[in-house]
C-alpha cells in the first residue's frame, strides 16, 4: 500500500472499574495499536491511495507515535486529593510524501479525563502538544485542544484530537520522530522517549581474501 499509516482498535472499560482513590490514579502509558477508531477518521478505504499521495513516490518513512518524557498525564488537584487526571489514550498516524520530497504528517491521539475523589461531571478543556523532532531539537510544535465531557453519574470521558499537516522537510524524512504530551511540551531539546525503528540501508556483504572456501566457513 502507498503511504503509511496505522490506526488502532475501539476499547471502553466501565466506568465503575475506574473509580478509584487517589493513590490508585496512575497514567497509563500511550500505545499505537492496530485497529478501526480512527479508520473513519483518516478516512482511508481499504488499499486506495490518499488523494495527497502520488502512486510515483516511495512510501514514506513514518516513525511510531512517542510519547514526551514526563507527558502522558497530568492531574489537577483539591488539596491532598485528587480532582481529575487527563491522559492520553490510543495513538494513531499517518505520513504523506509530497512531489517536493517533504513529508506531511498527521497524528490522531485519543484523550482520556478520569475524575478522583474530588472530581465533579462536567466539560474539561484538555490541551496536546503534537511535535515533530529531528537530531534532538524540535522543529515543529503545535497545541490543539479537546473538549471532554465527563457526564452525570459517570467516571470517565473520552475525546479525539488529530493534528493535521504537521511537516517534515525533504532533508529530515529518513530520521525524524513524532512526539505527543499532555499540555505545553518544551520547544527545546527534545526529551528522553522510547526508542524506534531507524530505516538503514542494507548491508552488502563482502567476501574474505581467499574466495569461496574462506566465505563458506
Amino acid at each position: 500500500m502507498i503511504g503509511s499509516r496505522d490506526v488502532f482498535r475501539k476499547a471502553r472499560r466501565p466506568a465503575a472499574a475506574v473509580l478509584v482513590v487517589a493513590a490508585g490514579l496512575a497514567a497509563a502509558p500511550a500505545r499505537a495499536e492496530d485497529g478501526n477508531v480512527f479508520s473513519n477518521l483518516f478516512k482511508f478505504g481499504g488499499t486506495t491511495v490518499p488523494p495527497s499521495q502520488s502512486e510515483s513516490l516511495d512510501p514514506p518513512y513514518c516513525p511510531p507515535v512517542e510519547v514526551a518524557e514526563g507527558a502522558a498525564a497530568s492531574r489537577t488537584m483539591a488539596g491532598a486529593n485528587v480532582r481529575t487526571q487527563f491522559s492520553l489514550g490510543r495513538l494513531a498516524r499517518e505520513c504523506t510524501r509530497l512531489p517536493d520530497g517533504s513529508i506531511t504528517v498527521k497524528v490522531g491521539v485519543e484523550v482520556n479525563v478520569l475524575l478522583g475523589p474530588a472530581g465533579a461531571p462536567g466539560r474539561f478543556d484538555v490541551p496536546v502538544t503534537f511535535q515533530i523532532r529531528h537530531d534532538g531539537k524540535v522543529i515543529t510544535s503545535r497545541i490543539e485542544r479537546a473538549g471532554v465531557i465527563v457526564g452525570s453519574g459517570e467516571a470517565q470521558g473520552f475525546a479525539t484530537i488529530v493534528a493535521d499537516a504537521l511537516p517534515v522537510p525533504a532533508a529530515m524524512t529518513a530520521d525524524y520522530d513524532i512526539a505527543v504530551g499532555v499540555g505545553a511540551v518544551g520547544k527545546g531539546a527534545a526529551g528522553k522517549s522510547a526508542a524506534k525503528p531507524r530505516r538503514r540501508k542494507p548491508a552488502v556483504a563482502e567476501a574474505p581474501p581467499g574466495g569461496g572456501d574462506d566465505a563458506a566457513q
